[in-house]
């Protein structure tokens, strides 16, 4: 078991420009690659959990969303830091896409996303936390029973330092000298 740190995406690791879905239009927030490696590095999962409306809304598909998160991974790859798993929720009640057109457990304020992280990965649910930049993200935490912190939008690796307790063990000498 190990804990696990659930990033909203838009506002929290990159800036929320409405809608983002092209690589070539992300602006990474202050200090979110070094967070995410922080995360890593402290021996926590790292997780994104993020509602893509605009899938629902017409405005770009699946596959881009999956191509944007592929891309984040490089770009976070380079600095050593790595994400876990990407969940997306594609749906919005009012959407112009009839099949993403639905009230679906995912979306946040609604739990699904986390707690199917929660179900695939071993994380110790008393330790994890979410760091949002919206009530819904807090809510939807709080529904999963974890922990949650709205982020101010400032730096990201700054914020979030003072909350990693948890160090993975190192190696053991098993050795002695003698």
């Amino acid at each position: 078991m190990r804990p696990a740190v659930f990033f909203d995406r838009d506002g929290v690791l990159n800036e929320d420009d409405g809608y983002t879905f092209d690589p070539n239009e992300v602006r990474w927030v202050d200090g979110a690659r070094q967070a995410v490696k922080a995360v890593n590095d402290a021996g926590y999962f790292a997780f994104v959990v993020t509602n893509q409306s605009g899938i629902a809304r017409g405005f770009y598909e699946e596959r881009h969303v999956r191509s944007l998160h592929e891309w984040m991974s490089r770009e976070l790859a380079i600095v050593g830091a790595h994400v876990d798993a990407f969940e997306f929720c594609p749906h919005h009640p009012e959407g112009l896409i009839e099949q993403y057109r639905v009230l679906c457990n995912c979306r946040k304020p609604r739990p699904g996303m986390i707690k199917a992280l929660l179900e695939r990965y071993p994380v110790d649910i008393g330790a994890s936390f979410m760091i949002g930049d919206k009530q819904s993200d807090l809510a939807a935490a709080q529904a999963a029973g974890i922990a949650a912190y709205l982020f101010d939008g400032a730096n990201l690796h700054a914020f979030i330092a003072p909350l990693l307790k948890y160090q993975s063990p190192g190696p053991h000498r098993t050795d002695t000298a003698g």
